[in-house]
């Protein structure tokens, strides 16, 4: 994948970070998307790139807004060049029982889970097509194929982002891009950190019994999944090696769907 441009939404933490680095430890461009402390961010791109010897650049976009996410497409275009890999793994939780969810939690679940990902789909496309070489990843979850209680603007989204993937795979297949969605298990991330904090609170349980009852039981490794492996997956995806793997949803879950 040497001297592919990509972005990777989301890659300030987490899956997303892990990817960011895989990508560019094979050669990619990167353009980082997130929030946090930005010296720390960019000292992030500093070793990124002094690692990878690639070019690594940073946006800020509030992928909540749409014109945030176009903005920020289009700064990649200009900054790296066409833009050859996306992948969509910025990711919002909540935890609270549907009738109790509060409305405008909704609202941003929806917006950063499933229609930022339409956006920048939408404004990746054409170039795909132009040059006949694309890869999308989506990052879905476990719940977005099967059900879970006090999360259901998460599991919505998540099950929409699949039936987006699907639906654009058949789309651009022909133009030599390929369109997939990733959905991990249970990964020790900033956002399972705080679901972890939100199960606890709604179950009144302590967040060590949370964990295995929650989030580890329907696991049958028992055990945290390394974001780096998430990572693997997606950056075998947007290999040439898999060109004929398309709208497809993986599970990178310890086993969590076997159930």
């Amino acid at each position: 994948m040497r001297n592919r441009n990509a972005v990777v939404t989301g890659s300030t933490t987490g899956i997303g970070l892990a990817t960011a680095r895989e990508l560019a430890r094979q050669g990619c461009h990167v353009m980082l998307n997130g929030f946090g402390d930005r010296a720390e961010i960019d000292r992030l791109c500093a070793d990124i790139a002094a690692q990878s010897g690639t070019t690594i650049v940073y946006s800020g976009a509030d992928l909540s807004r749409p014109e945030e996410a176009r903005a920020m497409m289009a700064d990649a275009a200009a900054a790296l060049g066409p833009i050859d890999i996306l992948v969509n793994n910025a990711g919002v939780q909540h935890v609270a029982a549907v009738h109790e969810f509060p409305d405008d939690k909704w609202d941003l679940l929806l917006a950063v889970n499933l229609s930022a990902a339409f956006h920048t789909i939408k404004a990746a496309v054409p170039a795909m097509r132009e040059r006949r070489w694309g890869r999308i990843v989506n990052t879905a979850s476990v719940l977005g194929m099967v059900g879970a209680p006090h999360k259901p603007a998460y599991v919505a989204t998540k099950h929409g982002i699949i039936g987006l993937t699907k639906s654009v795979a058949i789309e651009v297949a022909e133009h030599g891009i390929t369109c997939n969605a990733v959905c991990p298990g249970t990964v020790l991330t900033p956002i399972i950190e705080k679901q972890i904090a939100q199960q606890a609170q709604v179950t009144g349980l302590p967040e060590e019994r949370v964990l295995q009852a929650v989030f580890l039981d329907r696991m049958p490794t028992g055990r945290l999944i390394p974001p780096e492996e998430v990572a693997a997956a997606i950056a075998f995806l947007c290999s040439d090696a898999a060109a004929s793997i398309t709208g497809t949803a993986i599970p990178v879950d310890g086993g969590y769907t076997t159930h």
